[in-house]
Order: structure tokens, then C-alpha cells, then sequence
């Protein structure tokens, strides 16, 4: 299923972000990309299966992959060192055998649910904090050189 995006005003956004420091600039993406996953991570804890050892423990928003996620994860954004990455999942490898199944067991998806559930929350979350974020964050540092 392809689902198609228009997200306008993001150029606006950029520029401003490009006005703060980068450190602060990605702290700020940061704490976006953190409120808006958080949902989805709620979500999959609520849907994994709960016979399943710790599944629905791991579930977490996190800006860091395990050594076996990070080798598998092309790197989208490899040269561009003023953006982030931030992920939504399990950290379990029992979560890929639960999600899509195997010879002995049927798939019993938790995560492609949790997103799609809460998918256009993440976006509106990102809609409506983004801009008041890169505010608070230039108010902060306009107060703090101000001093």
C-alpha cells in the first residue's frame, strides 16, 4: 500500500532551524521526533503479544540501534550531519519473527498496526511542535547570549 504525504511550510522551518546552532537545532528535532514516536511505542507495547517473554517491554523510542539493527539500517542521511534519525520499535529480535512470522508460527503483527493507528499523530505532532520548539529554542538562546 503506498500512502502519499504533502507537507508544506517544512522550507520556512529549515531556515530557521539553519539560524540556530546545529547542536541545538538537532536537540530540538530531537525532542519533536521523541513526542511524536512516543505514541507509536505505546501502541506496539499495548499490541505485542504478551506471552512472548519481554516483547512488549522493549518497545521504545530511541535515537540508537543495536549493533545487528545498525548494521542492516542504511544510513539516509549519512552526510548530512545537521539531521537525526530517531526510531520506534522493539529492541528484541523476537519482535521480526512475531511481526512477519516464521516456518512454525503465523505472523501476528503488532508494529505495522501501532503505525498505522497512530501514523497521522506523528505527523501532526510534528506539524504543530516543530515551529513553537525552534521558537522556544531561539528565545532560550537569544536570552542566554543576551546575559
Amino acid at each position: 500500500m503506498k500512502t502519499t504525504f504533502k507537507i508544506e511550510g517544512l522550507s520556512e522551518l529549515d531556515k530557521a532551524l539553519a539560524e540556530l546552532p546545529k547542536a541545538t537545532g538537532k536537540n530540538v528535532l530531537r525532542r519533536v521526533a521523541r513526542k511524536a514516536l512516543t505514541p507509536v511505542a505505546e501502541q506496539m507495547r499495548d499490541r505485542a503479544p504478551k506471552f512472548e517473554g519481554h516483547l512488549a517491554e522493549s518497545a521504545g523510542v530511541g535515537s540508537k540501534l543495536t549493533r545487528r539493527q545498525a548494521s542492516m539500517h542504511r544510513k539516509a542521511f549519512k552526510d548530512d550531519r545537521a539531521s537525526i534519525e530517531m526510531f520506534a520499535g522493539v529492541n528484541d529480535p523476537a519482535g521480526v519473527q512475531q511481526e512477519f512470522g516464521n516456518a512454525h508460527n503465523p505472523p501476528q503483527p503488532f508494529a505495522r498496526p501501532a503505525w498505522d493507528a497512530t501514523k497521522d499523530g506523528v505527523l501532526a505532532t510534528i506539524r504543530d511542535d516543530l515551529g513553537s520548539e525552534i521558537a522556544k529554542a531561539a528565545k532560550r538562546l537569544a536570552k542566554k547570549r543576551g546575559k
